[in-house]
């Protein structure tokens, strides 16, 4: 890692941008971002699949760059895409993998996806190995932040991998999930449980004996959600349980890799362990906390154009780059 990535200038909110909400809620509406993706299908050993939309590289020695979107994302997401177009304009291969249930076509198996499915993650980067890339770097938003920082902690995590940049990540899931659970929360998580119910209700109707709808509308939080499907659907106790094992918070000391952490002060999502680097942190832990910047916002009045958050993963994805080619002697994009 270089001093010159230490050194990026913090993201600082133009004239009227200075509000969490709106750096949340107006890019995802109002951003408009389009990339010439090409769909691939991952088949995954236990039957089910990933869909994963690639933007290849001109070079065939070109680092791979792995983007992890949010709850109830897509590849499609204008923050995903932006990012995308950021790494593959400046010469990069990108993947930008569906959870599964998220690319448009329902999962095979009664699980989906939660804020531990690190699995998933690794046969992404298996998959990019295997076809050539052996530098790769990962960028995570919210839940795939979360994911992502888990990954960067694993102890076979594979060589290849250089870094990782992640963004407005739940480092405490139960206490994020009683921050979104607050009534001045309530437009968010009223949009979440309205997107899940329609793949609950699917699920439902294939799965009638492990997954019931009945009820559903009385749920109000994540608490009820994740007691009741995500964690006995994916073999956690309950969200208790699933909330300890998968916070990515409880694994800052284990990093394996340079990982930059960006949580915004004002970001409606997160709640205050977000935000504090634990006194046993591992060196490799860059964890910044600029005072606006919203739930994977970080915008600029020109929406369409590169984001400060776009620029800041790139930035911090070449000073890991720099470190692992001069190990190796090999170029730096």
């Amino acid at each position: 890692m270089t001093h010159n990535d230490l050194e990026f200038p913090p993201y600082v909110a133009g004239w009227g941008m200075a509000n969490g909400h709106l750096q949340s809620i107006v890019p995802s509406v109002f951003r408009r971002v389009s990339v010439p993706y090409q769909r691939t299908r991952l088949e995954l050993e236990d039957g089910d699949f990933l869909d994963l939309d690639e933007l290849p590289a001109q070079s065939a020695d070109a680092p791979l760059v792995i983007i992890s979107h949010g709850l109830e994302g897509n590849s499609h997401r204008a923050y995903v895409q932006g990012m995308a177009r950021h790494f593959h304009d400046a010469g990069w291969r990108v993947i930008a993998w569906n959870f599964r249930s998220c690319s448009g076509e329902m999962n095979r198996l009664p699980r989906f996806y939660h804020s531990g499915a690190i699995s998933d993650l690794k046969a992404v980067i298996a998959h990019g190995m295997a076809e050539g890339a052996d530098k790769v770097f990962l960028v995570g938003f919210s839940m795939g932040g979360n994911q992502t920082v888990l990954t960067l902690a694993e102890p076979d995590l594979a060589a290849a991998v250089i870094g990782g940049a992640a963004f407005s990540v739940p480092l405490d899931l139960e206490a994020c999930a009683h921050a979104l659970a607050r009534p001045a929360q309530g437009i968010y998580m009223r949009r979440f449980l309205r997107d899940l119910k329609g793949k609950i209700a699917d699920k439902a109707e294939r799965f009638p004996d492990q997954i019931s709808l009945a009820g559903y509308d009385e749920i109000r939080n994540f608490k009820q959600f994740d007691d009741r499907y995500t964690g006995p659907l994916h073999g956690y106790r309950d969200a208790e349980d699933y909330w300890h094992r998968c916070s990515s918070g409880k694994v800052l000391d284990r990093l394996r890799r340079p990982t930059l952490v960006v949580n915004a002060l004002d970001d409606p999502f997160l709640a205050s362990p977000c935000y504090r680097r634990p006194s046993n942190a591992s060196p490799n832990l860059l964890l910044e906390t600029p005072l606006r910047g919203g739930h994977v916002g970080f915008m600029r009045w020109r929406l369409n154009q590169s984001l400060w958050s776009e620029y800041r993963a790139l930035a911090f994805a070449r000073g890991c780059l720099e470190t692992a080619s001069y190990k190796t002697g090999g170029p730096v994009l």
